[in-house]
């Protein structure tokens, strides 16, 4: 596996709790945070250190002054010598949380859109041992376009989602939330380095799960549309869309037999521990 550009900085610190861990299982939420100033510390302010173990943040080489906010809040984080995009942030999040021996890895987006209060519910089932990956859906509970969720978003999600359930034989009310949590043994088993570095690595990741009969669990998640909340554009969205479309027809080309993909491939290139 070829290096990733990051260095660790060393004015970050992991707060590390052992004692506050679920049925036993260590807890690491990962932030993958590009240009995330403004609403890391809200985030941060609103994990549940009675469940989280430790907090580690990826800079995907930001321009703002996200890495002087992390530090501040001693978060323990690796700085991105370059853009990777948002999968490749994933990459390194996901490797680093399971150097540092976690059993449970929970993705917080750091642009406060997802309600890190949720995550004992997605780590829980989890360490329950009846799911492998657990996933915040905004469409469960019908609160997405309250949120503010744009129209032409909402209706994006719903004719994907239909459309990846009827190919991929799964029944989830969406596929395209950012706030999710998994067990470390799909983190080493899913070929995620074959994945895009671009926001389509979500979506693969997802497929890769249910490829790999690991089993999804949901649980309703509110979520916050505002100024300075990330979220891609619309020629970005587009793009986005397509690519989903793209994996869908792979994951069912696969399971046809008709054709190979590295990213469903046993063999595909993992994670390095």
């Amino acid at each position: 596996m070829a290096m990733l550009p990051v260095s660790y900085s060393p004015d970050c610190r992991g707060r590390n709790l052992e004692v506050h861990v679920l049925a036993g299982k260590k807890v690491v939420v990962v932030m993958p945070a590009y240009n995330a100033a403004l609403t890391l510390e809200s985030t941060y302010n609103d994990i549940p250190f009675d469940v989280v173990d430790e907090v580690l943040l990826v800079d995907d080489s930001s321009h703002d002054e996200t890495v002087a906010v992390a530090r501040r809040l001693n978060l323990h984080c690796f700085l991105h010598e370059r853009n990777l995009g948002y999968g490749g942030n994933q990459k390194t999040c996901y490797t680093q949380a399971l150097m540092l021996g976690a059993d449970i890895v929970v993705m917080v987006h750091p642009d406060y859109q997802y309600s890190p209060k949720i995550i004992p519910a997605l780590a829980g089932l989890v360490a329950s041992g009846e799911y492998d990956v657990a996933i915040g859906s905004r469409i469960l509970g019908g609160r997405a376009r309250q949120g503010g969720m744009p129209f032409y978003k909402y209706l994006a999600n719903r004719f994907l989602t239909a459309f990846e359930n009827l190919l991929l034989g799964a029944k989830l009310s969406e596929y395209h939330t950012g706030f999710r949590a998994f067990s470390r043994e799909v983190l080493l088993t899913l070929p995620l380095l074959e994945n895009s570095d671009d926001f389509v690595f979500d979506n693969e990741m997802l497929a890769q799960a249910i490829y790999f009969g690991f089993r999804v669990g949901e649980v309703s998640c509110p979520t916050r549309y505002f100024a300075e909340a990330s979220s891609i554009n619309f020629p970005r969205s587009v793009r986005y869309g397509l690519g989903v479309l793209a994996t869908t027809g792979k994951f069912f080309l696969e399971k046809l037999g008709v054709a190979h993909f590295p990213i469903f491939s046993p063999t595909g290139r993992r994670l390095a521990t």
